[in-house]
């Protein structure tokens, strides 16, 4: 599917590196940007953001985008404009053109002084954008100061996958209407799609989220599989869960030091895609912190205590009647607290002198002169 107009139309040149889909999760917390407001209000992230995304489409004719806002309650289609729980593909009119593509550039104002494809994509970001922020209660703000980093990942990911499968490369169109003579000219066949390389981008302000543990450590293991490189953008607060992501997946972190040269982050650290990533000196985190969080109060912890059948970390051994609140097992927790660790003390060697053991000759054994 092509990333601008929606049709499913894949113009790739020959001899032109792979198609790159970019899936970014905007960090839309309003408790972080409102914090943040006096650094780097919304609208500057946004307009910085916006011309990233028209760099990458710009890069390559067949690259995709996809953009996620990840808000304090739930995970919202910008790009591409949803019609339902996941985004479709459009419906195609009778006159080949496609219906949500003519919605929009029936809607969208013409600017001489910019690129049409743009303006839609833009005017479908801004939108969805705005309709998401007026769609937000004070219910919804009081509720939860973090934000919904692991629906987002899951909804990028899931749309990679779909994405993967239709790019995969299949037999002809021969083959296709006749799968026992595709199995008998296998080696005849040839392809006629190319393979897509993904990579997500995350735009973070929030601090703390180690109440969704499980399932960002749940998406970066599928990350990990999937050899998607996740890039994290650390505007504001430290998060020990998304240095994990990236470091586990290959990815870049960065955390500006200014965060008002967002702009010059975004072009000089995350537009080169993966594969050109082989060819250059890619920023690194440094230092990462490896601690993880205990499952029942989901506090990172520096020393836990981990079940042995399914590896749930918990920050203290007082659990209701010693069960694992993941798997249900019995773990002694409590008994082994209790006990006094038994300190083994270390054997010390014996030092063996020279000329007292029978089988080593001494000095005078071997006719070492001596004083007389």
């Amino acid at each position: 599917m092509n990333a601008i107009d929606g049709t499913d139309r894949h113009i790739v040149t020959e001899g032109a590196p792979p198609p790159s889909l970019l899936a970014i999760v905007l960090d839309t917390n309003p408790h972080a940007w409102a914090e943040l407001h006096s650094t780097l209000p919304l609208s500057s992230a946004l307009s910085a953001l916006l011309v990233f995304i028209n760099a990458h489409l710009a890069s390559g004719n067949a690259n995709e985008i996809v953009v996620i806002a990840s808000h304090t309650n739930c995970a919202e289609w910008l790009y591409p404009s949803p019609r339902g729980p996941y985004p479709s593909s459009p419906t195609t009119e009778p006159n080949g053109n496609s219906s949500e593509a003519r919605h929009n550039k029936d809607h969208v104002p013409g600017d001489p002084n910019k690129f049409r494809p743009f303006s839609l994509l833009e005017h479908s970001i801004l939108t969805s954008l705005s309709r998401l922020v007026s769609s937000t209660t004070s219910a919804d703000l009081a509720s939860t100061p973090t934000t919904s980093i692991g629906g987002a990942l899951s909804l990028a990911l899931t749309y990679m996958s779909k994405a993967a499968l239709l790019r995969e490369p299949v037999a002809n169109d021969a083959a296709n209407a006749n799968p026992l003579s595709a199995l008998a000219d296998s080696e005849s066949a040839t392809t006629t799609r190319t393979t897509l390389t993904s990579r997500i981008l995350i735009l973070s302000v929030s601090g703390d989220l180690a109440n969704q543990y499980i399932p960002v450590m749940n998406c970066i293991f599928a990350a990990q599989r999937r050899r998607i490189p996740i890039d994290i953008v650390k505007l504001a607060g430290d998060t020990v869960l998304l240095q994990q992501a990236s470091d586990a997946t290959g990815g870049v972190y960065v955390k500006p030091e200014r965060p008002e040269g967002l702009l010059q982050y975004l072009m000089m650290a995350f537009l080169p895609d993966a594969t050109s990533r082989r060819s250059l000196v890619m920023p690194t985190a440094g230092g990462v912190d490896f601690r993880a969080a205990c499952f029942c109060h989901r506090n990172v912890v520096d020393i836990g205590y981990v079940c042995s059948v399914c590896l749930s970390i918990f920050c203290s051994p007082t659990l209701q009647d010693n069960l694992c609140l993941t798997c249900g097992s019995y773990l002694s927790l409590r008994s082994a607290t209790s006990k006094t660790p038994q300190v083994i003390p270390r054997k010390k060697k014996k030092k063996k002198r020279l000329g007292t053991d029978s089988a080593t000759p001494g000095p005078s054994a071997v006719g070492t002169p001596m004083h007389g």
